[in-house]
C-alpha cells in the first residue's frame, strides 16, 4: 500500500478540488460533452465548492501517496436531499468518493468508504445514500460490493443535458 488516508479539513479544499475535477474528467471524457465537463468541474469541483461543503458541516477523508503526499482520492459526506431520503434527518449522503484510476483495485475506495460509514454510524445515522450515473457500471459494482441497494432514480444535469442517475442506500449499524 503506497497511500494513506487521513481526515481532511478546509485547508485541504484545493487538494479535494484537484482530485474531484481530475476524476470527473477521467470518468466522463468521451461519455459527456467535453465543454459541459469543463464547466461542471469549474463549478462543482472548485476550491470554493469544497470549502462550502466542509463549512456546512461536511466531512472528508483524503487519500495521499506515502511518498510526496500527492492527493489521489477522497470521500466526502454531508447533508442529503436525494430522492428517497427520510425527512427525519436520519440519512447522510456520500457526496463524493473518487480515486484516480491508477489506484483502482488497491483497496483505497474501500478504505475511503469505511471512513465515511464509520463517521455516519458514530453520529447515529441509519442510512448512507449516494447518487451515481446509471451507466457507470464500475462504480455501481463497487457500491453493490459495499452493500448498497437502489432506492430511487433521479436526473442529473451536466451542461444542457440530463442524465439518468440511480440513488443507492446502505443500512448502517445502529447501537
Amino acid at each position: 500500500m503506497d497511500w494513506t488516508v487521513r481526515p481532511a479539513s478546509a485547508v485541504d479544499a484545493e487538494r479535494l478540488a484537484l482530485v474531484g475535477g481530475a476524476t470527473f474528467l477521467e470518468t466522463f471524457a468521451g461519455v459527456l460533452d467535453g465543454r459541459a465537463i469543463v464547466d461542471h468541474c469549474r463549478r462543482e469541483h472548485s476550491h470554493a465548492a469544497y470549502e462550502a461543503y466542509l463549512g456546512a458541516g461536511g466531512q472528508a477523508w483524503l487519500a495521499e501517496t506515502c511518498h510526496g503526499s500527492a492527493p489521489v482520492g477522497f470521500s466526502l459526506v454531508g447533508e442529503t436531499h436525494l430522492p428517497g431520503c427520510t425527512p427525519d434527518g436520519s440519512d447522510i449522503e456520500l457526496k463524493r468518493i473518487y480515486t484516480l484510476s491508477r489506484f483502482h483495485g488497491t483497496g483505497m475506495g474501500a478504505e475511503l468508504m469505511k471512513q465515511a460509514i464509520l463517521h455516519a454510524e458514530q453520529r447515529g445515522y441509519r442510512r448512507i445514500l449516494l447518487g451515481v450515473y446509471a451507466g457507470n457500471a464500475r462504480a455501481r459494482a463497487f457500491y453493490a460490493r459495499q452493500d448498497f441497494i437502489q432506492i430511487a432514480d433521479r436526473k442529473f444535469r451536466v451542461g444542457e443535458r440530463e442524465y439518468d442517475d440511480v440513488v443507492l442506500a446502505r443500512q448502517l449499524r445502529t447501537e
